[in-house]
This record gives structure tokens, sequence and C-alpha cells, in this order.
């Protein structure tokens, strides 16, 4: 019947208007449940009453200082071995070199890690890499025993020797035990199936770690908003063990801070010059490589349409190849290993450049693409575009035009500070108006972040998830184009998501997603149980087409849970 079908739920409650009553003893609580959705990846059990007991504005004031408050400790311990989150580019190539390293390491012209560990890892893929290649290799030897005792046997051995224990399982045997193993041993099963994967996993599992378990949760929110903002794609080429560094040291300290400093990390981020390949660029006349092909306005282009001015910023061509000369020279010293940035003189244009009205006069060097960062920076629609980017992530996606100009006269007065442009959004009579409450479709990971979050869960590991988010349109780091994800919740409103937002809300509370435990649903009313989760009495059109979708052979209080983080108001937020 369509009632008990995910195909069918998600009609019945897609169809329910959006409602939530109020009393008035709980007057400012709709007020603090929005602003925990919008700030933060979703409430928790108990944050909602914690910050109407501290008072909304300051724990406002709290998270936009982030470095006033402890981080969790059970994040910290979760993040620790997640190792390349703390090495530089140099030190992620020699643990987990890439598959041009790997080559060069199979003919021996590059010499293969000290650390035992990676070392047998590493002859491991290139031995099955040779196999691969019609060369036999001595048949495996099964590790003994059940599947407890192959646990426990591999649990008290050494590095090393886990390691080759391991590696004689067929990967079946070794994906299963992924699921019961302890971090170290998941870690090493993980590095057998192939050391370059390594920096990908780690990024990928923090992210998602930070965002359900971050005590700084505004921090993380905007994280990934800049991120997205200043996108960078993982699978291309060298930014694989680029984007590390990048997050860590252009996004991350910058996201309550100038908008210059944070425009200028970018430009000078080896993972931005590699993606949009100004670290090819040449200027006209210059000593080139042979990877040097000229001048290359992917850079310039994408600086002003997507980082600055927006696409109606003003700008022309012209604007897009003055810009890219200006920023002939800045690329990256040795991208697959030491990948730092670096100016080469020999690269520049020196001449005479006109961006945006303004002569940069000839003769300059790296001072000219820093310049242009200034000229950008202090731009009056670049204060509008950050601006309305914000208040579509924040606020509606389509902002009060009230809003967006508040926001770009402080961006201007405070020399782009954006602790204090969010200030003026958090503050504002239009983020606090009720009319926005619950007005923004979460993107795949909001939902998947919030329904954690919202049922109490945890996350042991992140696999499982990972292929979550790809189901539902948004694999983290890995979006292609330069625009990043969109802010915009109605992008990410079709039938296909629905289905698999649904499948995924009741699989979550079943405890079917590997890596990731919930606490028990507790009987009750589905009235109690949908508030519980929903911070807010549910609507009554809610109710009902949850009690249309129950089947009466399973578990009530489990299929209401689901029911609730697959409708409309949780989708919403």
């Amino acid at each position: 019947m369509l009632r008990k079908t995910p195909a069918g739920l998600c009609l019945l409650l897609f169809a329910a208007v959006i409602a939530t009553s109020q009393t008035p003893q709980k007057q400012n609580r709709p007020l603090v449940v929005h602003a925990l959705n919008r700030l933060t990846f979703g409430p928790r059990p108990g944050d909602v009453e914690a910050v109407m007991a501290e008072g909304l504005d300051h724990w406002l004031d709290r998270q936009l200082h982030p470095e006033t408050i402890a981080e969790n400790p059970a994040l910290e311990a979760k993040l620790a071995p997640l190792d390349s989150l703390r090495m530089s580019t140099a030190e992620m190539a020699q643990h987990y070199p890439t598959k041009q390293m790997l080559k060069a390491m199979t003919t021996g012209r590059l010499s293969k890690p000290s650390d035992p560990e990676l070392r047998y890892a590493i002859q491991s893929l290139i031995d099955r890499r040779e196999e691969n290649a019609g060369k036999a290799l001595a048949p495996a030897q099964p590790f003994p025993g059940s599947f407890t005792e192959q646990l426990t046997a591999l649990e008290s051995l050494s590095g090393a020797e886990q390691m080759k224990a391991l590696d004689e399982l067929p990967d079946n045997v070794r994906r299963k035990l992924f699921d019961a193993a302890a971090p170290q041993l998941r870690r090493r099963i993980q590095l057998l199936n192939g050391p370059n994967r390594m920096p990908a996993l780690d990024l990928t599992e923090a992210k998602l770690l930070r965002a359900v378990s971050s005590d700084r949760q505004l921090e993380e929110v905007l994280a990934d908003f800049w991120f997205n903002h200043f996108n960078v794609n993982l699978d291309k080429g060298a930014d694989k063990n680029l984007l590390t560094t990048y997050e860590r040291e252009a996004i991350r300290p910058h996201v309550l801070g100038r908008f210059e400093d944070l425009l200028l990390a970018t430009a000078q981020s080896p993972a931005m010059l590699f993606y949009l390949d100004n670290w090819e660029s040449a200027g006209p006349g210059t000593a080139k490589s042979p990877r040097k092909q000229g001048l290359n306005e992917n850079y310039g282009r994408e600086l002003m349409e997507l980082h600055t001015l927006g696409v109606d910023g003003g700008y022309t061509q012209q604007d897009v190849t003055e810009v890219a000369r200006c920023f002939t020279g800045w690329t990256i010293r040795q991208p697959q290993q030491a990948g730092t940035f670096d100016f080469n003189p020999r690269l520049h244009d020196t001449g005479e450049k006109h961006v945006l009205g303004e002569t940069i006069p000839a003769g300059g060097g790296m001072s000219d693409g820093v310049r242009v960062i200034e000229i950008l920076a202090h731009h009056p629609a670049t204060a509008r575009f950050i601006s309305r980017s914000l208040a579509v992530r924040f606020v509606s996606d389509n902002p009060p035009e009230t809003l967006i100009t508040k926001m770009a006269k402080t961006f201007t007065s405070t020399d782009g500070d954006l602790l204090e442009v969010m200030k003026t959004l958090v503050r504002s009579p239009e983020f606090r108006d009720p009319a926005t409450f619950g007005s923004k479709v979460k993107s795949p990971l909001e939902l998947i972040a919030s329904a954690i979050r919202a049922v109490n869960g945890d996350i042991d590991y992140s696999q499982a998830l990972s292929d979550q988010l790809r189901q539902l349109g948004e694999p983290l780091y890995r979006k292609m184009e330069p625009t990043g994800y969109s802010n915009s919740g109605a992008d990410w409103l079709n039938s296909a998501s629905l289905l698999a937002r649904m499948n995924f809300s009741l699989a979550l509370v079943q405890n079917k997603i590997r890596g990731v435990t919930t606490e028990p649903v507790h009987d009750g009313e589905p009235a109690s149980i949908a508030e519980a989760i929903l911070f807010a009495p549910p609507s009554s059109a809610t109710l009902s087409a949850i009690q249309a979708g129950l089947d009466p052979g399973k578990p009530q209080a489990v299929q209401v849970a689901g029911l609730v983080l697959g409708s409309p108001e949780f989708q919403h937020r």
C-alpha cells in the first residue's frame, strides 16, 4: 500500500502544511529553536533549554567568539588518530604518497617511507599492482580462526604484524573486521586499502565529526559556508594532498576575521592555484616551462564573479584579463610533494595594468596581485555580494534588501570585519522575524548532521555517512564546479532526494547506518516523540501524515521517529 512505502510516505508528509503551535508561556522558545537551527547543525536534546537558561544573546556572543569555548573532549579524542589533518603537504606526501609517487617508488626513482607500517602498506599496494599486470604472487594465507578469534588475535599483534596479517585476509573479511575493530586497527585496514586515500578519508571524517559533535557550532557552520564560497575540488590532481592545508590554514582561521585576509589566504593557497590553474599562468614573452601555457584567466574570472564582486558586480572581460595578468607568477613549488606557494618573477607580466578603473604601474611583481586583492576587498559590490551570500545562508533564500544594506554598511565601515558583519546579521530584526522560521530547506550535510544530533546520535566512523551524502547529492569536498554547493534550499529539492532523505531517516533511527549509533526511541504518543525531535510541537497535518504511514506490524516509536526526521518540518530549518 502507498502508506507503507518510502515514496508514499514522502508524498503524504510533504503534502502536510507546515504549522507550529505556540503558547504564551513559550513565546521566546521558537526564536531559540530558530537560532539553533540556523547557527548550528541543529539542536541536541537539552540545547534549547540550556540556551534559554543562559540567554540567547549571551549564547550568541560565545558562539561568535569560539576561542572562548572549550572544545568537546570526546570530539578531540576522535580527531586524534586522523594524523593527516595536522600534516604539512610535504609530510603528507611522505606518509600518504600520490599515485605518481607510487609509480616512482615502483621503479626505484623514489625511496619508500622508513615507517614500517607505511612501508608495508605501500609495498603491498605495489605488489598488487604487479599482480594485476600479470606477475603472479605467492598465494595469500588466510588468517585462521572464527571472526571473533581473528579480531582478538589481530588486536594483540604489533603494528607491523597486524599489517601482514590483514594483508593475508580476503577483502570481504577485512570489510567485516572494519566494522567491529578499534580505531587503530580500522586505520591500518584503511592504510592497506591505499595510503593515497587517507587524506580524503580524514577530511571527510573530520567534517562530519565536527558538524555533529563540536561545541563551537557556529564556527563549524561558517567553515562549511566559506569553504563552499571558495570551493576547491578534492578530486583534481594534486588537490588530494593540498586540500587539508587549504581548509586548515586558509579557511578556518579567517571565518570570523577580516575578509581581505581570507581572500589573500585563498589566493595564495596552492590548492586554489592548482584548482583554477593559476599556477600554470604566465605572462606573454616570459620564460615558460613546458607546463606554462601562457595567460590563464580561470582564477581572475572566479575571483571576481564568485569570490568578491558577484556576476553583476560591474566588471568587464577586460578586467578579467587584467586581473589574470596581475596574478601571473603566482605558482606552486612541487605541487605533488612540497606543495608550497611560490612567486616566480620570470613568469610575471610586468606591464602596466588597469583593474576596475585603477592603474597598477608597470614594473611590479607579486605586489600586483596583492593590490588586486585590496581593490576587490574594499569594493562596494563586494560588500553587498558577501553580505547577501551570508544572508542567504542564515536568513532566507531571498533575503530582505534592508538586511543586506545594513550588513554591507557594517562590512565597509569595519574594513570587512566578518565578526561584526555576523553580529549585524544575528542581532537584526530580519534574522529574528518569525516569518523566516523554518523557511529554508536543509542541505544534505545539514540534514544528516541535524538528524544525528536530534536523536543524540554518535559517529564512530563515517564511511557509510559519506556514502549517504553522495546519494543525497553532496559528496564532501567533491563539488566539481567552483560555485561550491548551493546555499539556496530550493536547489536541494527533487523527488529523488526526498525519497533518499526518507530512507536515510528511517535507517538512522533503526541503527542501520554503519558507524553511527543513536539512543533508543522511548515509547510514547506520536506527538510527544515528534516534539522531542522537532524541539517544537508538530503540526496537526504532520501528525496525520505520520499516523497514516505507520505499519502496525513494526515498533511504533521507532517508526514515528523516522517519519518525523523525514517530515517537512524537520527538512526545514
